[in-house]
């Protein structure tokens, strides 16, 4: 019997040049192909905002495994930002 291992769970990280400013994350496969008909309108202008800035504001993005979501979400805020970006409030 073979042991199946659990769905990996990607995410395409932009991380901020700037140690005041959060990156942002949004759910890829593991190329890092993001599927932009899954996301919401709020969700798909940051993910080319993100595209746009590499360079300027944020570093070349990276595919990590990530936590196990289907959000888009912005990196290095507490968990109540996650949550709150979740619900489709990027504010």
């Amino acid at each position: 019997m073979m042991n199946q291992a659990p769905p990996s769970h990607y995410e395409l990280c932009f991380r901020s040049l700037f140690h005041s400013r959060p990156g942002f994350a949004f759910p890829c496969n593991a190329r890092g192909e993001v599927h932009l008909d899954g996301l919401s309108e709020r969700a798909r202008n940051n993910y080319f905002y993100a595209r746009a800035m590499v360079g300027r504001e944020l570093a070349p993005p990276a595919v990590a495994q990530g936590a196990a979501t289907e959000s888009p979400r912005r990196m290095g805020q507490p968990d109540s930002w996650h949550s709150r970006a979740l619900a489709g409030r990027w504010s």
